[in-house]
């Protein structure tokens, strides 16, 4: 059974990194991005695949061959906190 304190920091860093990967593509919108330039910005592949996968599995980014796109929520969600 893993230790509670280490999953909550492996929550944490997945956390951190669905921010970074949605911060970069709504300020990137409407440019398309690929997970590699996503990757790029936030400076760790993992961390930008983890990301994006788990962003597509809410339902606020979706992929398009190589292109990674923001959902209407995101751009909603976006608007209304003036990201």
């Amino acid at each position: 059974m893993p230790h509670k304190a280490t999953s909550r920091t492996t929550q944490d860093e997945d956390d951190k990194a669905e921010v970074a990967v949605l911060a970069v593509v709504l300020s990137e919108h409407p440019a398309l991005m690929t997970l590699a330039e996503i990757a790029g910005e936030v400076d760790d592949a993992d961390a930008a695949d983890r990301g994006v996968h788990r962003l597509v599995g809410v339902g606020l980014l979706r992929r398009e061959g190589e292109s990674v796109i923001p959902t209407r929520a995101a751009l909603r969600f976006s608007r209304l906190v003036q990201w």
